[in-house]
């Protein structure tokens, strides 16, 4: 059997590390932190069960594509999922008016509709350019004929500057962009093809995992362990070994060596060429992974209500405090937050009443100057403070547009970028890796071949974030050591006991 280590237990290490041991590979993967699942992590407060990154997911439901993806990697028999409201699983609240998305075609334009009358052929023309950039990506639609110069062309369009396109009215415009925390869509910069590919993800359906996204984390490093491979935390890689021509073995901060026939990292881009000193690497490529633009941060709050008093929303409210949905990165100490993302988790089916929720919203990892080299729990009362004013701001913010929500919560956590930088290594603690960018040659996109070529790359800096993003970036990785031919073979297979 060909050794494969991954580095790095996130979401892509997990899924790739699947795959490769579905394939007859002896996976080991390496985890630095003492835990497991990189963005799909949880905490635990009390009775009290937080997730950190993976909130909700999208095309779940029978014959589609995260579906199949998640029925290949043997996760979704024990994942238990709860679904959002069909008839507005998304609420953009903007200039004291709430606007709901649903799911479907129909649904869609009509739920809209009703408040932009006149707008229903463009919410069509919408709606259908979204299917067609989404089924223009072969591992999105999980076609292997996609006419991938449609995802091209809409790579180099911004979001703003296809709706504006497509959208007349003002108002409109700035509502469709309104999902743009879920990937920190900037101005002039965020290609249309990802909004596309994650507005057409949580359209075709929208669910909450039961307890928490670590399940799925759980669930890989089972069937990765069942399948012969390994899976171990508190192994930080600090080198990857290569000779001549490629790379040979990862060494790890405690002096041990694992041998490699293939390494897969799933850490970020600028992190894994650090971890490397040979020639095999071109000082123009080492350069460009270190320089490479990251998305903005957040700071979240984590909410536990008193109860049975706050009643389960089933759905995400995305809350605009200005006259545009757009720039809220860009704040200053009186402006922020200028936008709001505020969601209850799900821990059990149909709940009555919500046990808790959060509040996340943008900040920029400058604000963490004053702290950076400092470690967990250790960085002082200034740095409490700092933590605790924001969050009481955010939760002023709420309180504006749910009147008595402060009352209902019972403590509250919370969350600043230096916490993300620590738990997954991500630089500048950016929400989702590389920021892909119109503005900048290739558009800020990762591959997944290095010049090293038993060294690959996976998770949510190339193909995209998210968890069908991450997902398909894992099959995208894999293909290149499988053929792209099998690969797109054992998924039909898939579909075929579906």
């Amino acid at each position: 059997m060909k050794k494969c280590v991954v580095i790095g237990s996130g979401l892509g290490g997990l899924s790739c590390g699947c795959i490769l041991a579905k394939n007859g590979y002896e996976v080991t993967v390496l985890e630095q932190g003492a835990q497991i699942g990189g963005c799909l992590q949880c905490f635990r407060r009390g009775d009290a069960v937080f997730d950190t990154g993976m909130h909700y997911i999208g095309s779940a439901d029978s014959g589609q594509t995260l579906h199949t993806l998640l029925h290949y990697l043997g996760v979704d028999t024990g994942l238990q999922l709860s679904r959002l409201d069909p008839m507005g699983y998304d609420v953009v609240s903007f200039r004291g008016e709430h606007y709901s998305l649903a799911n479907g075609r129909e649904q869609f334009v009509d739920t809209l509709g009703r408040q932009f009358p006149l707008q229903r052929d463009e919410l069509f023309r919408y709606y259908d350019l979204i299917k067609l950039v989404a089924a223009s990506s072969a591992m999105h639609s999980l076609n292997r004929d996609a006419d991938i110069s449609v995802n091209a062309e809409y790579q180099m369009r911004s979001v703003n500057e296809v709706i504006v396109s497509v959208v007349s009215h003002p108002v409109l415009r700035e509502v469709l962009a309104g999902i743009l925390p879920l990937y920190a869509g900037e101005h002039n910069r965020t290609p249309f093809s990802t909004h596309a590919l994650i507005a057409d993800f949580y359209e075709q359906s929208a669910f909450r995992i039961v307890g928490g996204s670590n399940k799925v984390a759980d669930s890989l490093a089972k069937n990765i362990t069942d399948l012969g491979g390994k899976v171990l935390t508190r192994q930080e890689a600090k080198k990857i070994e290569c000779n001549t021509s490629q790379a040979t073995a990862v060494i790890t901060t405690d002096g041990q060596r694992y041998e490699a026939d293939l390494v897969v990292s799933a850490i970020h881009p600028g992190r894994t060429v650090e971890l490397i000193d040979s020639h095999l690497l071109r000082p123009a490529y080492r350069q460009r992974m270190k320089e490479v633009r990251n998305t903005t941060s957040a700071f979240t709050v984590y909410l536990k209500f008193r109860k049975d008093m706050v009643p389960y929303m089933n759905s995400n409210l995305y809350i605009y405090r200005g006259d545009t949905v757009w720039n809220c990165a860009d704040y200053d100490q009186q402006t922020w937050p200028k936008s709001l993302l505020y969601m209850h988790f799900c821990h059990e089916q149909h709940p009555r009443y919500a046990q808790t929720g959060e509040i996340l919203t943008y900040m920029n990892f400058e604000e963490m100057r004053p702290w950076l080299g400092t470690t967990i729990g250790r960085r002082g009362e200034d740095y409490e403070m700092f933590k605790r004013r924001k969050a009481e701001k955010l939760i002023d913010a709420l309180e504006q547009e749910i009147p008595g929500i402060r009352s209902q919560i019972e403590k509250y956590y919370t969350s600043t970028p230096l916490t993300y930088l620590d738990y997954t290594g991500i630089p500048d603690g950016a929400m989702y890796g590389v920021a892909k960018d119109i503005t900048i040659p290739s558009g800020g996109r990762v591959s997944c071949k290095t010049r090293i070529p038993n060294l690959l790359l996976t998770g949510q800096s190339t193909v995209l974030h998210g968890m069908l993003g991450v997902l398909a970036g894992s099959f995208v990785t894999c293909s290149e050591i499988l053929t792209t031919d099998e690969i797109f073979a054992q998924l039909r297979n898939t579909q075929l006991t579906l």
